[in-house]
């Protein structure tokens, strides 16, 4: 089980939308699928920011480059 320090801030539903650039509800989305980590505090749910930032991580596509493509049939 994973567990936050200071270093690693909880943020609000609001604060994971703004720094995703999307609405509260595609936030919830995620949560409702466990697509990303979060904390229960009471009835309140938190996300810790490194939880966002992976998320950004695993959806990013590196672009391709002309030594990649070498050797690929068009």
């Amino acid at each position: 089980m994973a567990v936050t320090s200071a270093n690693d801030p909880l943020l609000t539903v609001d604060q994971a939308a703004t720094r995703l650039a999307t609405g509260t509800r595609f936030v919830r989305r995620l949560i409702a699928e466990r697509r990303i980590a979060f904390v229960h505090i009471g009835r309140h749910v938190r996300i810790p920011a490194s939880s966002v930032e992976a998320f950004i991580q695993e959806g990013t596509v590196v672009p391709i480059t002309a030594a990649s493509v070498m050797g690929r049939a068009a």
